[in-house]
């Protein structure tokens, strides 16, 4: 399973040039791409947005959440934030919904590389 984070599908979905971008189209071409639930809201939630634009994001596959996700989450968040590092609560979800099923995410955020070096986040 492989799944993007807001960065690159916004940048996917804007025209924007990167490795990132590369994955994310190549995803999307073979219909294998998955997105986070918290990817989709803010998604959804950017001004601007076409209803074109949200069928699009509508059609994409979605991460489960399993069982003691938000328990989880909230640990890897501050594990993270006792060593003084950056962890945003929206990065948190995304990033624990990957680590569950055990997906890659891409993205262009650098601050998920926390969550790969202490909670076991595998980077795309």
């Amino acid at each position: 399973m492989i799944a993007a984070d807001t960065s690159s599908l916004s940048a996917h979905l804007s025209g924007e040039l990167g490795q990132d971008v590369s994955l994310v189209e190549a995803e999307v071409r073979k219909g294998a791409l998955y997105i986070p639930d918290v990817v989709l809201t803010e998604a959804l939630s950017a001004p601007g947005l076409t209803p074109a634009l949200q069928a699009a994001l509508l059609k994409f596959r979605r991460v489960p959440l399993l069982d003691g996700y938000w328990e989880r989450a909230g640990e890897a968040r501050r594990l993270l934030r006792s060593k003084g590092l950056r962890a945003r609560l929206g990065d948190a979800l995304i990033a624990q919904a990957c680590i569950d099923n055990g997906a890659e995410l891409i993205t262009r955020d650098s601050d998920f590389r926390h969550y790969a070096q202490h909670c076991a986040l595998k980077l795309a």
